[in-house]
This record gives structure tokens, sequence and C-alpha cells, in this order.
């Protein structure tokens, strides 16, 4: 015995993908053909029992072990092949997506192009967070029954269309009859509905507008629904207890009002949900079907061409050149609230009730025809007794990286608002401004961070402290000015306000000579450090160490200049100096030494040793650093924050940290950046040894050597084996070498201080207000 060619075809044809599942989903016919042969099977088998009845019975129980042992095989085979289509299932279904390793970027909002990688075309990519993200913009099959997989589309799965008097349609397509506008067609996953809409009229009859040619209902002048405002585009649910009589504000502020009929599913009604604040039902399943050419596929049943059928009592079908075109009727608009429904056939009637002139909801009477606001999104009337209310319909929005949703006091939906600009600046000083960009810069004298430089309403200024070394700085102060308020934010949350030393909390809401007040307030934050907020929506965090992050509203895009850059969305222009000329990233000091302000006194080394960053052993920065490669630490933020510019200026801090914590500056800045982004943080402190406030106690390597979570510590013992005499070798011709050239440097200044004018060495500081950039 064998399982025949077509019963194989049969099975490998209606086997169904739903919801990344394989099963058999046999039709009908497809059942009836499988029993058919199944029946076949079993009468050749009657006939060989009967042709052997009259042997002995040892050859019956020989004969039934046979049967029982094949019976088995026909089994094990058909279980084969299912796992077969599975496997294919699965590598086509891999082959549909990105996968692998998040890639890095560095130029915030831009848009990447991604080469070498199958279908790049169909993703569009950029740059969010320090990662590569990419997405496809795919029209949504999320409650799609029937995907199409014979679609040409190599990039998007679709779902499957219609034909209708030889046009196709795609799913979700809606269109009217030219020459009866109310009559309606909406195609949804090979199914076409065919309905009749009705009108409905929210105004009075001497305020109507007949439809013109093409338009099925007449409209209302003036857009207003309950006594609510309706903005021009806009769809308002009439009655939330009827929430397909829908009314919509067209042009030249008009209001039209019609009931459709929800159009017919293709899935059976136990695989169908109705949200409560949605017309129509949609299906929770989805299956992919082989396409059967001049067959409609409808509820996993197969219907031939020209076949008629009836879903549901209130449904008439036809099958048409593979599409099903179903008639369904329109409910009627019930004037009465719910309560007083019943059904009556596929529509619910009113059931006769007692008129009233009034309405009461929650203590309030209203009297008949009366509105009322609910809320920003709700109205009511009281229509003889009976409280209808409307509501706003918000349509689905999808913000960009740099927007968040949010809604606006007193509007209904919520609307896509643009963030507030952020600047940070941390550790040897480690720059991210407004736009994205970082870079780092060592300079010990003061500068402009960020400023107003078109309505110059606020500058900020940065001053740098080099803490004894040679090339490294670190944030010393941040000063404010705003409208002849000087707010000065030093170590230790030192406050100062006009020169004036202040205890916190601060508040100053006095008004000024311009009549503008000032609004500032400073409060302690309980992670340690101090927020500074102002009335113009200015914001400046102070850990009273080396964290510094300025926030400013999206209303002084493109209007800031310095080291924070110029706001424009676009972090490729940040270092752009004070005569407007743009920088690569390898003139960082040029840059930033154009935006330096007040004397030479103002800076905390006599000469800028401008060289390349500092260095040190690479195990070092290996040992420190190694936290932020531990994912779990920081709440698993590394999937939503790239942290490879933390960690680069982690191993920069490390080489030259007068405190031994320096490391822990970085940790800091990914640490506020990750729960800015909403990541729910562990206690990443504990676990890294990180003191909260760094001017507290000085930290030795001995104070993270026991902790796992660091590297290896074995170069603080110098290596092992052989070769500890040789490095320690080194390391002495090393120390005599930096001793040498202190001793050299100090005869060059001494001579220089004696033989070289102090115009020379002291430059004329520029101008302490940077000039507008137009």
């Amino acid at each position: 015995m064998h399982i025949s060619v077509n019963l194989r075809q049969q099975i490998a044809k209606m086997c169904c993908k739903s919801n990344a599942m394989w099963k058999c989903c046999t039709s009908s016919i497809g059942q009836q053909q499988l029993q058919q042969q199944q029946q076949q099977q079993s009468v050749t088998i009657t006939t060989r029992n009967t042709e052997y009845h009259g042997q002995a019975k040892r050859h019956r129980i020989k004969n039934k072990s046979q049967q029982h042992f094949l019976g088995r095989i026909q089994i094990l085979v058909f279980i084969v092949m299912l796992v077969l289509i599975q496997m294919e299932s699965v590598a086509a279904g891999l082959r549909e997506g990105l996968s692998g390793d998040m890639e890095s970027c560095a130029n915030e909002g831009e848009e990447v192009q991604i080469k070498g990688i199958q279908n790049s075309k169909c993703f569009k990519c950029t740059c969010q967070n320090g990662f590569v993200k990419c997405d496809k913009s795919c029209p949504s099959i999320d409650d799609c029954f029937l995907i199409d997989s014979n679609s040409n589309d190599t990039c998007c799965r679709k779902c499957k269309g219609c034909m209708y008097r030889g046009v196709p349609y795609a799913s979700g397509a809606e269109w009217n009859d030219p020459d009866e506008p109310c009559k309606t067609y909406k195609c949804i996953a090979s199914v076409v509905t065919e309905t009749t809409q009705i009108c409905y009229s929210q105004c009075d009859d001497n305020q109507l507008t007949a439809p013109r040619p093409g338009e099925c209902c007449p409209t209302c002048q003036g857009c207003k629904i309950n006594g609510q405002t309706v903005a021009e585009g806009q769809e308002v649910v009439a009655s939330i207890d009827d929430r397909c009589l829908v009314c919509q504000c067209s042009s030249g502020n008009k209001l039209s009002c019609a009931k459709k009929t929800c159009p017919t599913l293709q899935c059976p009604k136990s695989k169908q949900k109705q949200l409560p604040n949605e017309c129509c039902p949609r299906c929770t399943v989805q299956r992919e079907f082989r396409a059967v050419k001049g067959k409609c596929i409808f509820n996993n049943n197969l219907y031939y061409d020209k076949t008629q059928f009836t879903p549901d009592r209130c449904t008439n079908c036809t099958c048409l050149n593979g599409t099903s075109i179903c008639q369904r009727a329109t409910c009627p608009i019930l004037e009465c609230a719910p309560e007083f429904q019943e059904d009556d056939g596929c529509c619910p009637r009113c059931i006769v009730a007692e008129v009233r002139s009034e309405c009461s909801h929650q203590g309030v009477t209203y009297m008949n025809n009366e509105t009322w606001n609910m809320d920003p999104c709700r109205s009511c009337r009281c229509i003889a007794g009976n409280i209808r209310c409307s509501e706003m319909r918000c349509q689905p929005v999808k913000c960009r990286p740099n927007e968040e949703l949010k809604r606006p006091p007193g509007e209904c939906c919520p609307k896509c608002l643009e963030t507030a600009g952020t600047c940070t600046v941390f550790g040897d000083p480690h720059f991210k401004t407004f736009d994205g960009k970082f870079f780092s810069f060592q300079g010990s004298c003061k500068y402009l961070l960020a400023a107003d430089c078109y309505g110059h309403n606020f500058s900020i200024r940065l001053t740098n402290d080099g803490r004894g070394t040679r090339h490294s700085s670190w944030p010393k102060t941040v000063t404010l000015k705003l409208r002849g308020l000087r707010i000065n934010l030093g170590q230790k949350l030192r406050v100062k306000i006009n020169g004036t030393r202040v205890m916190l909390p601060y508040a100053d809401h006095s008004g000024n000579s311009n009549g503008h007040g000032h609004n500032v307030s400073i409060e302690r934050l309980a992670e340690g450090g101090i927020m500074l907020r102002t009335e113009l929506g200015l914001s400046i965090e102070w850990d009273g160490n080396n964290f510094l992050q300025v926030s400013v509203p999206a209303q002084y895009k493109g209007h800031l200049c310095g080291l924070c850059g110029n706001y424009n969305g676009s972090g490729r222009d940040d270092l752009t100096g004070r005569d407007g000329r743009a920088h690569g990233d390898n003139e960082v000091w040029h840059f930033a030494n154009s935006w330096k302000v007040g004397g030479p006194k103002s800076c905390s080394r006599v000469r800028e040793n401008v060289v390349a960053p500092p260095t040190c052993n690479k195990r070092k920065p290996n040992f420190y650093c190694r936290p932020l490669r531990v994912s779990e630490v920081f709440g698993n933020c590394d999937s939503r924050l790239n942290p490879n510019n933390y960690i680069a200026s982690c191993r920069m801090d490390v080489c030259e940290c007068p405190t031994g914590s320096c490391h822990c500056d970085s940790f800091a800045a990914y640490a506020h950046e990750c729960r800015r982004l909403g990541v729910q943080l562990p206690d990443w402190r504990a676990a890294t040894n990180c003191p909260t406030t760094s001017w507290r106690r000085n930290a030795t390597e001995l104070s993270y050597v026991g902790n796992s979570l660091y590297g290896d510590p074995s170069y603080l013992k110098g290596g092992g084996g052989g070769t500890s005499k040789a490095r320690r070798r080194k390391q002495h011709q090393h120390q005599l070498q930096l001793q040498r050239r202190q001793q050299n440097e100090l005869q060059e200044n001494e001579y220089i201080k004696k033989h070289v004018p102090n115009k020379f060495l002291r430059p004329r500081a520029p101008d302490r207000t940077p000039p507008p950039i137009h």
C-alpha cells in the first residue's frame, strides 16, 4: 500500500500558515477527495481480505498485522511531508527580514544607505541613538486573514487583493459607483462587499445643501456636532452607540454624515475580535494559501467560479474570477438608546418607549436638544429623553525619532511634537551636541557653550579646569546669562546669583526693567545634582563636578551657536566656528578655540599642549571601561543606545586621571542618557563601586580590583613571568625620558619669559558677546 500522488498533492496544497504555525487546513472539497481516496483504499483492503477468507487463522492475523504496519507507515510519511513544508516556510521567513549585529553610525537622524544586503531597497535605514535602525515601509497586514503567496512584491507581504469587473483592487481599497454615489464597495482579502450607505443630518433642513454630482449625502453648513467644532479633514463618530455612523468635515466648512455597513470578513466568527471603540470587527489570524485559479477561498472553503453561497443570514456572495462578491444591507439609523433596541433579523429595531422632554446625566438635567461637552473628545445632546454622544476619531500617528507623541492642553487628539534639544558635557570634556555630534576637547579656558545668537535671549559659558594635568581638563563652572541675571553653578553644587551665593532650593519670579519676569528656579535632584529651569523652557542639569546637560525647546532650532552646535537637525555642520567656517573632525581645537571667551586669566594652563589626546597602556582602559560592555549593568540599554562613544570617552579619561574614578564619568553620562530614553536602570553605581559625587573621595585601583565586572587587573602587577624585569626596565627608562623632557621644557619656558615680549605670550581675548550669525 502507498499514498497516491494525488493525495500527496492535495495535502501539500491545503497546508496553510497561521500565526507562524503550520497546520493542515483542507477545504471542504479537499476533505471530500481525501475521504473518497481513503474509502477506495479501504475497499481494496476489504477485497484482499475476502480472497484469503478460506485460509488459516494465522494468515488472517498476519494480514491484520500488515495492515497495521502499513497504516503506521502512511501516517509517518504524512508527518514527514508536513515537516518539510514547515522547514521551507521557516527558511522563506528568515529571508524576509534583516539579521545580524546592529551597525553603528555617527550622523544622528540621517538616512543611511546600506550596501551588501539582500533587498536593501526594501528597507529605509536611519541613524538612531548611534545604531542603524532599518524599517520596512509596508502596509499593515495585522488583520488580514488571507496572505497573497503569489505577490510579485519582493519587499512586502501583501493581503490578497480583489478583481471586480476586470479591475484589480488592493486589499483595503474602497470606491463608489459613479452612477450611484451612495453605493460603495470595499475589498478585504479577496472579498468585495457591496453596500448602500444611509445619510444622516445633524442640522435643520434650511441649513442643508443638496449633494453635488458624484456625492451621496447632503451637507450641513458649519462643521459642528453637539456644539463641538470639527476640524477640516477630521472624522467624528456621530453616536458612540452606533460607531458606524461617521461624520466628516470637508473643505468649505461643510459637514456630511453617513452610515456604512461592515465589510464581509474571510475569517470565521470565532477568529474575529470587536474592539469597543471601533465600528467593525477584525480578523485575529493570518493564513497563507496557494492560489487556486478560477476558484474562491472563503473561510477555509473552496468555491468554484459563479458559485453562490451564504456566509450568514445577512450576506449573499458569488464567486467571480477568484473574488467573492458579497451584498450586505446597511442597518437603519436608530434614535433610541441601546437598552430600547431588540434584534429583528439582520438589524436591530427600536422598541416603543416613553418619549421624554429632558435627560439626566451625573445629577444634571438637560432639556431636549440641549448640548454639553464631556471632554475635549466627546460632546452630547439630549434627544427625546435619550442622550446621544459624539466622539472625535483620532488618526494613528507615527512620530519621527526626534519627536514624541503628546496631547496639547484642551485638544482631543495627540500630536507629534519635537522633543527638546539636549547638549551633554562630561568627563575629560566630551561633548554631545544638540544634533548628536560627539567630539572631545581638552582646552582649559572659558568657552561659549551655547547661546541664542539671533534673539540674544540667553548665553551659557563653560569654564574648564586642567586640575594639574598636562593634557586633560574637566568642566569647572557653568554660567548662565539671562536678561540681566547671572547664575553661576560651581563645584560642590555651589550656586551664585549675580555674584552672591544662595541656598537651595531657590526661586526668582521678580520682574526687570523690561517688564519680563525671570521665573528661574533651582532645586536639588534625588540623584545628587541640581536642576536649573527658566521661563524660556531652557534647563541646565549640573552634578557639581563634571557632568552638565543643557536642554532647549524646539523653538530655538537653528538659532543657536557655540560648542553645542547650531541645533539645525544635522550633526555634520556642528563643528562650525565663530567665523562661520565648518571644521573637520581633525580640527576640533581650531573650532573650539574660536568660541573662547574671557581673557588669559580664565585659563588654568599658561600654554595649551595641542597634541594628540592622552594615551596609556591598553590594558588599563580595558580594565576600567569593561562594565560599559556588560549589558546587565545598565539594564540592557545597549539595545537602545550605542555605548561605543561612551567607551571611547572612558578609555581616554582613565589615562590621565587625578581622582582615580574618572571612568565613572562616562558611566554616569551613559546611564543618564539611557534613563532619558525610558530604560529602567538597576543600581549601577553600587555594582561598579562608583561614588555618587566624585569630589567626596578619591578612589584607588584597589577600589575596583575585587569587582568581577572590571577587566583583567594583571597590568597593575607589572605582568608576570620572565617579562617583569624587562617591563620594569622599560618603565624606568620612560620615567628618565619624562624627567629630561620636563627639565627641557622648564628651561625653554624660562628662556621664553626672559626674551619674548609678553604680548606675544598672551593673545588678545575675543569679544565677550558673539556676533549674530546670519
